[in-house]
């Protein structure tokens, strides 16, 4: 017998709300607004969690370029004495954005992950989800994150109980193994055993961190094999290639993290991308704008001068990306504000449009490349 989610057997057919005569939407809780983009008939765009990156001055800004339809918190750390850290509830209880927020957790004890999970769900989250993808040593060396994938007894334990302590919507955080994609057949039995609501697929093992060779042939498998929704995550950076990998693939949507940072009008190209329009290209002079918006987002007054622009450099190293090498290498050296707006205006204070794709430096032909896939 299939067994069915919370979710399937409250059905699927939640009708978005009409405002009432106040103008409120308040009748649609977060978990039935997260429902509703899981089953509805276009892609899920959402938001990657990336410690102390994704925050919620982070959010506000993304919000303003469209953003996603579902942000993911940084991942709550779980252990024995562990409270949710009250800077990333904030980016779930002063979230001005009004889209649904994910709440994610890290850790392996499993009481703790229980009792954090059942306090969570007395705040406004949409769903809780749990982290078996950090790739971050000092994460899996605790066989924390994607540390776990080594061991799938223990993911099988906790996902039980966690599925047992969470009344709402809840999802997983994946990658395709720890060390070998030929992990992953061992994985997808013990995600489909367990009735989750949702199952994010992160297209590389923990030991290629970030670097190129993205399986998303896994991720069609696992949108073949599973009875719950897919999201594929993992190097999206383009619109057309949005596209694509949702034709091909067959998942519900998309999850992009650094893409989304280098690119805040990812979200809406693609939609763009999706309903067949021309696709609208930000200039130097817009992503000059955008940085000048993160400054003004995520410095906090009082703050040393070198402290706040090694904060920036978390953000100009992403963006960085889709400038080119040069860039890079001046950004990374910065040590004042001064000097910061001087190399930001040398590269992009202009009108040229930007499709802010990642660019490699130029090979042995003098031409740039583009990331692999």
């Amino acid at each position: 017998m299939k067994i069915l989610t919370p979710l399937q057997k409250f059905g699927t057919n939640l009708v978005q709300a009409q405002p009432s005569s106040d103008g409120c939407f308040d009748c649609v809780t977060p978990p039935e607004t997260f429902s509703n983009l899981l089953h509805a008939a276009a892609p899920v765009l959402a938001l990657a969690p990336m410690q102390d990156v994704t925050t919620l001055q982070f959010m506000r800004v993304l919000d303003r370029y469209g953003g996603p339809d579902v942000y993911w918190t940084e991942y709550f750390r779980v252990h024995g004495d562990s409270r949710p850290e009250k800077w990333i509830l904030d980016s779930i209880t002063k979230n001005p954005t009004g889209k649904p927020v994910v709440a994610q957790l890290i850790g392996n004890d499993i009481p703790a992950l229980v009792r954090t999970a059942k306090l969570l769900q007395q705040h406004p989250v949409a769903a809780i989800d749990l982290n078996l993808g950090c790739p971050a040593p000092i994460v899996y060396r605790k066989c924390a994150g994607g540390g776990l994938l080594r061991e799938p007894e223990r993911i099988d334990a906790i996902l039980g109980a966690l599925r047992d302590a969470v009344t709402i919507p809840f999802t997983v955080k994946t990658r395709t193994g720890f060390s070998s994609p030929a992990e992953f057949d061992t994985l997808l039995p013990i995600f489909a055993k367990h009735p989750i609501d949702l199952l994010t697929v992160h297209a590389r093992t923990v030991a290629q961190m970030y670097r190129p060779g993205v399986r998303y042939d896994l991720i069609a498998q696992a949108a073949r094999e599973l009875s719950c929704p897919v999201l594929l995550n993992g190097n999206v950076f383009s619109a057309a290639q949005a596209q694509q990998l949702l034709a091909e693939t067959g998942v519900c949507g998309l999850m992009i993290g650094r893409g989304a940072i280098r690119n805040p009008w990812l979200f809406e190209q693609i939609r763009a991308q999706l309903r067949g329009e021309k696709i609208k290209l930000p200039t130097g002079r817009d992503l000059l704008n955008y940085i000048h918006e993160l400054w003004d987002n995520e410095i906090t007054p009082g703050v040393r001068e070198s402290a706040q622009v090694q904060r920036m450099k978390k953000f100009t190293n992403f963006i960085g990306e889709g400038i080119g090498e040069k860039f890079l290498h001046d950004i990374r050296r910065v040590e004042t504000t001064a000097d910061f707006w001087r190399v930001c205006e040398t590269f992009i204070d202009h009108d040229e449009p930007m499709t802010l794709e990642p660019i490699l430096p130029p090979n042995k032909d003098g031409l740039p490349e583009k990331f692999p896939l």
